[in-house]
């Protein structure tokens, strides 16, 4: 399967300043896949590949030892049998928070042996780790032992697959070439084909797993059930990386989503986990899932400035997971709503709608949030910043464009340039754009930059 990461990966390679390489991300968005795949190509018969959970001896000899990379090698190469060349291997390190010294290395391996090219991953790395009272690894402690060596390492954050690498994986690489190259009139002749996939990827997400079954399959149950498999595992990291403490509010947080997405006013409320409930008793929790990259947290901004960053409502923010076909199934959702007409589209008051629309961007590396007037009714469900300005876009369900909020942001402000998306033809006017919704995360992007 195509993913656009990889190309990112090639020029992480070919950079004079090259640092060792970790991709961030959720387990199972396809880390270990882009990392075996840029080795078959970039260095075939010249990478070795080092799993920490499957080769535990390993794992527990560097622990034991200092993480200087001269040694680490040494170790290396005696459990694969593989020489490590710098200058001509490529080294994998693969399920890295089964052993943290070899995150910390990193640092060493930049500092004292940059010629050797180094792509590391595993789940939950942006947390913070610490020592249990048994000496082992643990998450979200305040000893941080075993620290992210910032600044010494080039980061590549990986999401799952966006609705373009679904129609690429699904042989639909043309359809996605319509948009990139503003072929609009193609593009409304091949509409209904664009809203029939669109309906698919609702219900099929983006994980990679779930795609490969339904390229091959076709069927959505058992898409489903790899789905649930997916939540399990994910059920399982919490109970093996969570500080006890924490994971009654972690999994609370984790399975309130769906519920909270459903509101009418889906901004994330403390109480409808448990009466009485605060945002200091959660907010250790909150950022736990945040690190592990399992949701995206989607603030308030007013006024709606550059940068965003700086006039982001900490208090008040929405909540979603980091995949909408993983929402669907946490939801109950039916897969066979995709042969119910636009159902899919309004199902939960358009949560799954808003929820594709977010991670679309977020994959973009679009910094956005959503706006409400202080003290106003209206509300903005998204404020997109680009280097030049922020606009706001307003996304609709199916083709219901009636954008009151958007017409209460544009007296206020008065944006240059405004954005629709609903499953409406793409359209442009003096002061706003339509862009169909199958078409957000490869069109909008390219209008910002």
């Amino acid at each position: 399967m195509h993913r656009d990461c990889l190309e990112k990966i090639v020029e992480w390679n070919n950079s004079r300043k090259r640092k060792p390489l970790v991709l961030m991300g959720a387990r199972q968005v396809g880390k270990t896949w882009l990392m075996e795949e840029f080795a078959k190509q970039n260095y075939p018969g010249k990478h070795v590949v080092v799993n920490f959970m499957r080769q535990r001896l390993l794992s527990d000899s560097i622990q034991e030892s200092d993480i200087d990379p001269g040694k680490l090698i040494r170790l290396i190469q005696a459990e694969t049998g593989q020489r490590v060349i710098p200058g001509e291997t490529l080294l994998i390190l693969d399920e890295l928070q089964e052993c943290p010294s070899a995150l910390t290395s990193l640092k060493f391996f930049n500092e004292d042996m940059p010629e050797l090219a180094v792509i590391a991953a595993g789940s939950l790395l942006g947390l913070s780790w610490g020592k249990g009272k048994d000496g082992k690894p643990k998450t979200g402690g305040s000893d941080t032992a075993y620290s992210f060596p910032v600044g010494k390492v080039n980061r590549l954050d990986v999401y799952p697959m966006t609705f373009a690498e679904f129609l690429k994986a699904n042989e639909k690489g043309s359809l996605v070439n319509a948009i990139v190259e503003g072929y609009w009139d193609t593009v409304k002749l091949l509409r209904g084909e664009y809203e029939s996939l669109l309906k698919s990827y609702f219900v099929v997400g983006g994980m990679p797993a779930a795609v490969a079954d339904w390229v091959e399959t076709g069927v959505l149950a058992e898409v489903r059930k790899i789905q649930r498999e997916i939540l399990a595992d994910y059920d399982d990291d919490f109970k093996k990386h969570a500080p006890k403490e924490l994971l009654p509010k972690i999994r609370l947080l984790w399975d309130n989503i769906p519920s909270q997405l459903a509101k009418e006013n889906n901004k994330f409320v403390y109480n409808a986990l448990k009466p009485g409930a605060r945002a200091r008793e959660y907010e250790v929790a909150l950022e736990w899932l945040k690190d592990a990259g399992m949701i995206h947290i989607q603030y308030r901004v007013c006024p709606p400035n550059l940068p965003l960053a700086h006039y982001m409502d900490l208090g008040a923010f929405k909540l979603f997971v980091h995949d909408v076909g993983l929402l669907g199934a946490m939801s109950n959702l039916n897969p066979k709503v995709v042969l119910n007409g636009n159902e899919v589209f309004t199902n939960f008051k358009g949560a799954l709608t808003e929820q594709f629309a977010l991670q679309e961007l977020c994959a973009k590396g679009v910094v956005n949030g959503y706006w409400t007037p202080d003290g106003g009714e209206s509300e903005l469900d998204f404020v997109v910043q680009a280097a030049n300005g922020v606009y706001p876009l307003e996304v609709k369900s199916a083709t219901n464009t009636k954008a009151k909020s958007l017409g209460v942001y544009m007296r206020a402000y008065k944006p240059v340039q405004a954005f629709k998306s609903s499953l409406k033809n793409y359209s442009d006017s003096r002061d706003i754009k339509s862009i169909p919704l199958y078409a957000l995360g490869m069109a909008l992007p390219q209008m910002l930059a």
